[in-house]
């Protein structure tokens, strides 16, 4: 029998249902477990086993960096504890923090919860989005721009402000980037992205988001 094909509608079904059935199994292969990174493979290959036993879809290894590359989902997974919502990704360029990371964000935050009395570990999952890739861009940054965009903002005003947040380019990049954002507006972000030599991607603005963003889906 053909599998079907993954779509991202059923990504988000599927994230949604892993998250309500993974929340009630104790669990015995993370009880004591306190390394964030070994909860987060954990639970993206359960995931990803749960998706390729019932769907036709290219799973990406941690190498190349994607999880889910195929050109119709191109999603990568996050998992991270909601003490601190917030994980790395591969720093491609400059861009990415006004203009998106170019793929999608399907993130799961989890509480976990350890008891002692049956060694087992619950984790709660008290949060699932889905950031489709327009909406990847750090948040601050984009507002900004958008406003000084707004405003009537010249060329030198956004190389200025580039400059002023640090953005990690030089003078040239700079400029053609202060040329692109202003013949192509930045969609608003929703993450905040930190510099570093990888970017860091915080997603509390996600967890505590309530009302509704086009291109984000709050699954739980």
């Amino acid at each position: 029998m053909m599998k079907p094909k993954l779509t991202i509608e059923k990504l988000k079904a599927e994230a949604k249902q892993f998250c309500l059935s993974e929340s009630k199994i104790l669990n015995k292969d993370l009880f004591g477990v306190t390394d964030g990174k070994a909860v987060g493979t954990y639970v993206e290959h359960k995931f990803q086993q749960q998706l390729a036993t019932k769907y036709e879809v290219e799973i990406g290894s941690s190498a190349i960096g994607i999880d889910l590359p195929s050109a119709d989902i191109l999603t990568d997974i996050k998992v991270t504890s909601i003490k601190q919502p917030q994980s790395s990704c591969p720093f491609k360029d400059a861009k990415q923090k006004i203009f998106g990371l170019g793929y999608s964000l399907l993130v799961f935050v989890y509480d976990k919860k350890d008891d002692p009395t049956t060694e087992t570990t619950v984790l709660d999952f008290v949060s699932c989005a889905f950031i489709s890739q327009e909406r990847t861009a750090d948040y601050t940054t984009t507002f900004r721009l958008r406003e000084m965009i707004t405003d009537g903002a010249n060329e030198e005003d956004i190389v200025a402000y580039l400059m002023d947040k640090n953005i990690p380019a030089d003078e040239i990049t700079l400029k053609r980037l202060a040329q692109q954002i202003l013949k192509t507006k930045p969609q608003q972000g929703y993450l905040t992205i930190s510099n570093a030599l990888q970017w860091r991607l915080q997603y509390q603005r996600i967890v505590d988001l309530s009302k509704k963003v086009s291109g984000i889906s709050k699954l739980v």
